[in-house]
């Protein structure tokens, strides 16, 4: 019965992101060509979102559904890794026009192809996994 609410919320968000045309591969173009302010409006939003759950979350000391309370951990300090994880994830996202989330929904929406992408974001994350260690920290 747990895994109902997260199937009604994955759901949701495959219909927000739908609805709002966050999936859509045009809106994607139009953003990186800085010639829509769209999607800069969709992922403004859900900045502030995020940063008033985190808040809420801390304020209230919440605790994730096992009951363990939520950490945030401290990043790294060192900026050159989040400009080349940036860069990679960012090409990914110009190549496919589509960023994890909505990679899944338009799968669902009918867009196989899409289960390409999936693989090969999936193999990008195994890759990462196994070459982390060997990465300076």
């Amino acid at each position: 019965m747990k895994a109902l609410k997260f199937i009604l919320a994955g759901i949701v968000f495959g219909i927000v992101m739908a609805k709002s045309e966050a999936i859509s591969w045009f809106r994607i173009q139009e953003m990186f060509r800085f010639q829509s302010f769209h999607m800069y409006g969709i992922i403004g939003t859900a900045v502030v979102l995020g940063a008033l759950g985190v808040a809420l979350i801390k304020k209230f000391k919440l605790k994730d559904i096992g009951g363990n309370p939520i950490v945030f951990n401290d990043k790294s300090k060192q900026w050159p890794r989040y400009i080349i994880g940036g860069t990679i994830f960012g090409t990914g996202w110009a190549l496919t026009g589509a960023c994890p989330g909505p990679m899944f929904v338009n799968f669902g929406y009918g867009y196989l192809v899409f289960i390409v992408v999936i693989a090969a974001a999936a193999l990008g994350t195994y890759t990462y996994g196994y070459i982390l260690k060997r990465l300076p920290h």
